[in-house]
């Protein structure tokens, strides 16, 4: 039902229902941990902020109850949304694409759809950055364990490690780009074990992300391997959790508040100014956290 509220009486003295603005927010992750993702987390908090700030509410479109009767697009229709941000899901499901191109105000994040706009950080330099820095440690035997190659994200950073491992005229064993899944800690675990059971194991590995650390860091120690003595680490997306550890973990820290913050200005720019909204992608920038998992060699 469609959130209303009762405005103050008017020259009549009859009470007004107002409809509220609301935005639908699509996000379903793999590694099911709802919205007490770490790192999602802080995008989602930011985007309501900023959409609370200018008077629009919040509805949460769960993928799982959808039926077979009612589409995304007709969900959204009946909920009365004046607009949609996807923050993490199924890019490919076709009522995703329904959505996309239907008449409802429409903003992704990390993920790029051809004239929809969308918030990015900088993957690739996010990648060059982590490349460089094992490389200025000594590391020329460099792995990367990637997430799922189904998203623009994964995409980007895999050719990236390829183009940065080529201009230092570095090579790229078979075997040394594995794909996991995003902040999956026992399947990381498993991935990453059998790269350090080839025959010429790397030095360093890249991590899809910093919880998929906690696996690779179990793997290490159930072969008998230190960290970073033994075998070097660094991971993507800079959250707290990792920067307690010790040692501490070597990452890119992406702008999430900033990127959520952004999302949400992006889709009321695009209901409150259509004519005028530009939509082309907004590219955050990266930092790279010099922790204590690479080791120099």
């Amino acid at each position: 039902m469609t959130s209303v509220r009762k405005d103050t009486a008017d020259q009549s003295g009859i009470d007004t229902p107002i409809r509220l603005h609301n935005l639908g927010i699509i996000y379903a992750e793999e590694s099911e941990k709802g919205i007490t993702h770490p790192f999602f987390q802080l995008i989602l908090n930011a985007f309501k902020q900023e959409a609370e700030s200018h008077g629009y509410d919040i509805t949460f479109l769960n993928e799982n109850a959808r039926s077979k009767e009612k589409s995304y697009l007709e969900r959204c229709h009946e909920s009365r949304l004046d607009g949609i941000c996807m923050v993490c899901g199924n890019f490919d499901d076709p009522q995703i694409k329904d959505l996309v191109a239907g008449d409802l105000p429409f903003v992704v994040v990390d993920h790029l759809y051809k004239k929809v706009p969308a918030v990015l950080s900088d993957n690739e330099t996010g990648i060059q950055k982590l490349v460089e820095y094992a490389i200025s440690r000594g590391h020329t035997r460099i792995a990367f364990v990637h997430g799922q190659n189904n998203s623009i994200v994964t995409q980007t950073r895999i050719k990236q490690f390829y183009n940065v491992m080529q201009y230092h005229d570095l090579p790229v064993p078979e075997g040394y780009v594995r794909e996991s899944l995003y902040n999956n800690i026992e399947l990381t675990r498993k991935v990453v074990k059998e790269v350090l059971r080839m025959p010429e194991r790397p030095t360093c590995i890249l991590l899809a992300d910093d919880i998929s650390y906690l696996g690779a860091q179990d793997a290490a120690r159930e072969l008998g391997l230190s960290i970073p003595a033994d075998i070097s680490f660094t991971g993507y997306d800079g959250i707290p959790l990792t920067q307690a550890l010790t040692p501490k973990l070597t990452t890119i820290r992406q702008g999430s508040d900033q990127m959520g913050k952004m999302a949400a200005k992006k889709l009321i720019d695009l209901i409150e100014k259509p004519e005028t909204t530009k939509r082309v992608p907004v590219i955050f920038p990266v930092e790279l956290l010099e922790g204590g998992t690479v080791a120099k060699i």
